[in-house]
């Protein structure tokens, strides 16, 4: 019997989950954040190519609710609520850049990245599918990101590199923010309006998004 009749879609996720953050370990950035070697310039480039795709998270999640029909109402209503929170993120990256004395003239001229430029052409390529659910897989790793691992972040780079608060807001304001649209995924997971093919997009959309995640924080400035 396989693994996708027997696991849970909770299961099948919680593998992805845990696949991801042992990827992330081996990121030579993240790396160097755990060790305590990471620099400010570390931090600076950070900033600098997770600006390049933030900017595209609200316009995806609008293109992927305006492809849900009627019958896939509930999925439409929450996708249109999420982007309305999201389509601001950029701009606190934008105020921690400026903070830490980077140029804001260089950072909005700036381009993606290798893994930047794949995450975002599936994000809209898979938006553009009739009601697409396997984006709730997306959302599991980017949101859970932000609420398991982000403010660790800012505090290890603030403990390493003396930050202020204000150089760090990006980060801890998504430990809040995300748990709370993590909660929401959970409900809509749980909620039985997933058919078995949903689920098996939802895990494969998973699988993708954080293996070019973790490439995005590979690939920095190239």
């Amino acid at each position: 019997m396989s693994t996708t009749a027997t696991a849970t879609l909770a299961d099948r996720l919680a593998d992805v989950w845990a696949d991801f953050e042992d990827r992330l370990t081996r990121v030579p950035v993240l790396a160097r954040l755990a060790d305590g070697t990471v620099t400010l310039r570390d931090y600076e480039r950070l900033l600098f190519n997770l600006r390049q795709q933030v900017v595209d998270g609200s316009p995806w999640i609008s293109r992927a609710a305006s492809n849900f029909d009627i019958p896939h109402f509930e999925l439409r209503a929450a996708a249109i609520r999420h982007a309305e929170e999201e389509h601001r993120d950029y701009l606190m990256i934008e105020r921690d850049y400026v903070a830490i004395g980077g140029s804001l003239d260089e950072l909005r001229a700036g381009r993606k990245n290798l893994g930047s430029e794949a995450l975002s052409g599936y994000m809209f390529t898979y938006a553009d599918r009739p009601n697409p659910t396997g984006l709730l897989g997306a959302m599991f790793i980017i949101e859970g990101l932000g609420a398991r691992r982000a403010a660790g972040w800012a505090a290890r780079f603030q403990e390493v590199l003396g930050l202020a608060d204000a150089q760090v807001r990006f980060m801890t304001y998504h430990q809040e923010a995300d748990a709370q649209h993590t909660g929401g995924l959970e409900t809509i997971l749980e909620s039985g309006l997933l058919t078995e093919d949903d689920e098996n997009e939802v895990v494969r959309c998973a699988e993708v998004v954080a293996r070019l995640y973790a490439l995005q924080l590979e690939e920095l400035d190239r």
